[in-house]
């Protein structure tokens, strides 16, 4: 039977959904929940990665050590993963969680940037960890682009490669292409991390698998940026129905979201408006929030807001735009505004 290996991003992707507010120990007690259900691994921490808890980004209810400590003691079977964005964390942000037995690091950049990852993939090797060349906003760049970064990252040591759809913007046949063409590409396997705003992220994850990809990530029902991420209990579901072998216990998985997600939520995990032009504007999903919030503050459109940033071609670490986008909004609406 053919294997997919799930991870699952609940407790990092699905922090941006709920303002980075679980407590170390809610966020322990999810991780034996889901260590008990089958997923091999589970990445945790601040929506933006280690050294993401900051005024910029929002802060997290407890520090990434915190976390580190209270889910690598919760934790038999699963590995513990934890995402690094250059610029937001650093080395000496890994050693700490080096400290807590973490098993796996996605070094995650901009689809165009990969070469800002060869110290912290080459530093992650060097110590024995699973290191991942995640490159973010995949839809922003060419198949020819995609393939020439995923190389990079493959050269500076990643076992794995990942084409990532951060905005939610991508549907099937250019996830299909992009894919096919990392895989035939590199020797490592590829990856795929799906986001849910246009609708797509089970169908963009099969596309993914046909066309190569072994490894998916997904978090339980779907909690993360934007509409959220592909929606792991369905997907283990469906792949399931199609043959594969996860090592998934379908039922301890759908229990985690009906008894433990779903109290957790605070609005529900949907295609809302803003959601839906995240995807159509190709913009950074965890802009929503940020832009929710700006909108309300000067008195403008949220959409709007999303909209030009997609058009602008924004990316992660550029939220302090939200704010300049708004003002810049809020002046064109009022007559004589300068």
């Amino acid at each position: 039977m053919k294997h997919i290996r799930l991870i699952d991003v609940t407790l990092r992707d699905g922090m941006h959904a709920i303002s980075h507010s679980l407590a170390a120990e809610q966020m322990a007690g999810i991780a034996r929940r889901l260590d008990e259900a089958g997923v091999t691994t589970v990445e945790i921490g601040h929506g933006d990665g280690i050294g993401g808890s900051s005024l910029q980004y929002g802060f997290a209810k407890a520090t990434d050590k915190e976390y580190f400590a209270a889910v690598s003691q919760a934790l038999k079977n699963c590995k513990l993963d934890v995402l690094l964005i250059p610029g937001i964390g650093t080395i000496e942000d890994l050693k700490v969680a080096m400290e807590y037995n973490v098993h796996t690091v996605r070094v995650a950049t901009h689809v165009t940037e990969a070469d800002v990852a060869e110290q912290h993939i080459n530093f992650a090797k060097k110590h024995g960890l699973e290191a991942i060349g995640f490159l973010m906003m995949s839809h922003m760049a060419s198949v020819e682009k995609v393939v020439e970064q995923a190389k990079l990252m493959e050269s500076y040591g990643s076992d794995i490669v990942y084409v990532t759809d951060s905005g939610g913007a991508m549907v099937p046949g250019e996830v299909k292409e992009k894919i096919a063409a990392v895989k035939a590409a590199v020797k490592v396997p590829v990856g795929f991390h799906g986001h849910n705003n246009l609708g797509l992220a089970i169908g963009n994850s099969l596309a993914a698998i046909e066309a190569g990809a072994t490894i998916i990530d997904g978090s339980v029902r779907g909690l993360g940026a934007g509409a959220g991420n592909t929606q792991l209990e369905v997907l283990a579901a469906v792949l399931a129905k199609m043959g594969y072998e996860t090592g998934i216990d379908l039922y301890k998985l759908m229990d985690v979201g009906q008894e433990v997600i779903d109290p957790l939520l605070h609005r529900p995990q949907v295609i809302s408006n803003d959601a839906l032009v995240i995807g159509y504007a190709g913009a950074y999903g965890s802009f929503l929030l940020h832009a929710r919030r700006a909108a309300e503050k000067f008195g403008v459109d949220s959409r709007d807001i999303l909209m030009e940033l997609g058009r602008r071609k924004t990316v992660g670490g550029q939220e302090d735009l939200i704010i300049d986008v708004a003002i810049e909004l809020s002046k064109q609406r009022r007559p004589g505004a300068v």
